[in-house]
């Protein structure tokens, strides 16, 4: 353990975390046991896995680290988090905005774990909201929607632009291209000319003048 002289002002056992794609560095900060008004630190490495999460959730453990701190990296986040989370420890997910901000950020990648829980410890890092799994689902299912909603205003916008690009002014003469008419004119052969719904059936063919 690597003592250090800064004295905390917030919480007392501190994990920061930097979340990669494949792994994770992990640094706690607790009072020194020689001097508790000192601060004692140690950065470990551990994988992204189950196993590895586990592993880290007993690390902390063994240190009496009730709290984590991490920031929201893309998606990486969300394995650690709530595996940490389901293991009794309290996370915390930094906004990368936010976290950004923060003064005394350093400019190499190991060193954001120590100073995450550094910046933790002091109360100067507020978690942004993390949905829980009902609310999660609910917003899972809204975006999937909204995006097929845009898809599909896309490929409206696609056809109608081949369509002009061959000089067939379809749009032009009616209200809608895709309403019930405009897809019976652009559609397969098959439909076209397909009686339309509610139309009584067919008289019988005219007669010889």
């Amino acid at each position: 353990m690597e003592e250090v002289t800064d004295e905390p002002l917030y919480r007392d056992r501190v994990c920061g975390i930097d979340i990669g794609k494949a792994g994770l560095v992990a640094t706690i900060r607790v009072p020194s046991e020689k001097d508790p008004a000192r601060r004692a630190a140690e950065t470990r490495s551990f994988g992204t896995t189950r196993r590895e999460v586990l592993a880290l959730a007993d690390w902390l453990r063994c240190w009496q680290v009730p709290a984590v701190v991490m920031e929201a990296t893309g998606d990486y986040w969300k394995g650690p988090f709530y595996r940490l989370e389901a293991e009794g420890l309290e996370c915390v997910l930094a906004d990368a905005k936010q976290a950004k901000n923060l003064p005394g950020r350093p400019k190499r990648d190991p060193a954001d774990s120590r100073w995450l829980a550094a910046c933790f410890e002091r109360g100067a890092v507020t978690g942004c909201f993390v949905a829980t799994p009902e609310f999660g689902i609910i917003r899972l299912h809204t975006r999937y929607r909204r995006d097929l909603t845009e898809e599909r205003t896309r490929e409206k916008q696609r056809a109608e632009t081949l369509l002009e690009s061959a000089a067939i002014k379809v749009s032009s003469v009616l209200t809608g291209l895709h309403g019930v008419t405009g897809r019976d004119i652009t559609g397969p052969p098959d439909r076209r000319g397909a009686q339309p719904q509610g139309a009584g059936p067919a008289g019988p063919p005219p007669g010889p003048p």
